[in-house]
């Protein structure tokens, strides 16, 4: 495979994945902020909180709409440039992303119209179940995509089948209930939380600084604040247990994250600073926090953590067993009946992914030899520098994140909604929380690499056979029609936004509690 041609083929579905996940954590977070804002509607029954509903509704429906645009593209990708991949593990992969489309999609897709159009034909508690419906759907959308993800970082569940040479799945029990998975479901979904909670918190402080539509964008404040509260500390929390999933099942990621070159002797501390340098592999100038590393990574202050030199010792063992496994297969395809190659490919096959990686250097595995070997086992360690910064950054932004919500519920907990310096800061925080869920992404997919899915497939063998120009081509269209769905999108909710939540003016009795029109500029009165 054309190197130029693996490497486009994993620009392209970087951009896409990217791009599509500026959409979705918005999504997650405002469908269950949408359930809570009507659900007072429906316990208190004042208009202003169906206003304020219908209002952040709309900027969901926008949003959502282009998630799913770009959603679609990325799936078709898995065909289009990825063809060898989904040849390889289609069986498992494919599973999880075909029960999303048929329960969890469908699910959104059917309620999203009830939820927009119903407003005046359902009753009051009927809506509500619909809008948690869409909810409930846009959750478990993420669920199954994520249980798909988490079998690429770590395959449980499945075994390559020497007969048909392709993985297969062989307890689906396993791959869903994937510990990888689940750690990153709730830690990915906690972060759209965050995000929707900051997004509602930016706009509603825009409101006040400007002194307009005050009600709404107070009550809107207090939701955010109670729930970007809750959703942030979950973050942290759950990044923790994402950390602890590290441990047993992707050693390499965790020790390039903290740039940990030598295995750190018990209680493990974590660097809080330091420089990576790739060409003396070390790490300059550490600064270390003693025990915090062994408590996330071990739960514990009397086990070690694993450092790159020793994973890479263990990566040039596992490709040694691996040539084994892959002179096996080479056999076994030639005699299918061949006992003794049968045995001895059992006994070494958890090890074929990493005879595999010598293919980026030799044609047939069997003849490297040792320095290759021990050269192709360095390619297991990912970009160090990429991974300790984006991790540093990604959680202090997510600290940064608590302390801006502990401050805003303090605030709206004393009423004192219209702190000036505070609304400011939530405006110029909307970009933050973005920031550190597209570092987490990059964090989870360059950490995996070499591997499109870890200790099974490498990547630069998964990509179909194309041209450079055709994925060129491809970058630049993608790239031109997804920035002008971008512009048009952040037009759309700037619009919205300026419009404010009683641009459709609802019709409500006289003197009802906020109703349109009682103040400047559609003001409402509570």
């Amino acid at each position: 495979m054309d190197p130029a041609v693996v490497d486009l083929s994993r620009l392209q579905f970087a951009l896409t994945a990217l791009y599509h996940f500026l959409f979705v954590p918005l999504t997650l977070g405002l469908s269950f902020m949408l359930v809570i804002m009507e659900s007072v509607y429906v316990m208190t029954r004042r208009p202003i909180w169906r206003t304020t509903t219908r209002f952040w509704g709309t900027l969901f429906g926008i949003n959502f709409v282009l998630g799913v645009a770009t959603g679609l593209t990325m799936e078709f990708q898995f065909g289009m440039n990825w063809s060898y991949y989904s040849h390889y593990v289609g069986d498992i992969f494919g599973a999880p992303l075909a029960i999303e489309g048929l329960m969890a999609f469908f699910l959104e897709a059917t309620f999203v119209g009830l939820m927009f159009f119903g407003w005046d034909k359902l009753r009051p508690v009927t809506h509500l179940l619909v809008t948690f419906l869409v909810a409930l759907g846009t959750n478990l959308s993420a669920l199954w995509i994520l249980v798909a993800n988490g079998w690429m970082q770590n395959p449980v569940g499945a075994a390559f089948n020497p007969d048909t040479m392709r993985m297969e799945v062989t307890d689906f029990r396993a791959v869903l209930f994937n510990p990888v998975a689940q750690a990153k479901f709730v830690h990915t979904v906690s972060a759209g939380y965050t995000i929707a909670a900051v997004f509602v918190l930016g706009v509603s402080a825009f409101y006040l600084l400007k002194g307009r539509y005050v009600s709404v964008a107070k009550r809107s404040l207090t939701v955010a604040a109670a729930f970007g509260l809750a959703s942030s500390l979950s973050v942290v929390v759950l990044g923790d247990e994402s950390g602890y999933a590290l441990t047993d099942n992707q050693k390499m990621k965790l020790a390039a994250l903290e740039a940990m070159w030598e295995t750190e002797p018990a209680p493990a501390g974590l660097t809080a600073f330091g420089i990576p340098d790739l060409k003396a592999r070390k790490t300059h100038d550490e600064i270390k926090i003693p025990y915090v590393l062994g408590l996330i990574a071990t739960r514990s202050l009397d086990r070690p953590v694993a450092g790159i030199f020793e994973l890479v010792a263990q990566a040039e063992t596992r490709i040694e067993s691996g040539v084994v496994a892959y002179d096996a297969l080479e056999t076994l395809k030639a005699d299918p009946k061949n006992l003794a190659a049968r045995g001895v490919f059992e006994t070494h096959r958890r090890d074929l992914g990493y005879a595999l990686l010598l293919k980026r250097h030799v044609a047939d595995p069997r003849t490297a030899d040792k320095a290759l070997i021990q050269k192709t086992a360095w390619d297991t360690v990912p970009n160090v520098p990429v991974m300790f910064w984006s991790f540093r950054i990604m959680a202090g932004i997510g600290f940064l994140m608590i302390a801006m919500f502990a401050t805003a519920f303090v605030l709206v907990t004393l009423r004192r909604h219209n702190t000036r310096w505070f609304l400011m800061l939530a405006v110029a925080a909307i970009p933050l929380p973005w920031i550190s869920t597209e570092l987490g992404w990059v964090l989870a997919e360059v950490g995996r690499q070499p591997w499109a899915v870890e200790g099974v497939l490498p990547t630069f063998l998964a990509p179909s056979s194309l041209s450079v120009g055709q994925i060129l081509t491809s970058i630049v269209v993608f790239t031109l029609l997804y920035g002008a769905l971008a512009v048009v999108e952040v037009g759309l909710i700037l619009k919205t936004i300026k419009k404010g939540p009683f641009a459709e003016q609802e019709a409500f009795p006289s003197g009802a509690p906020g109703r349109p029109g009682a103040g400047p500029a559609g003001e409402a009165v509570a």
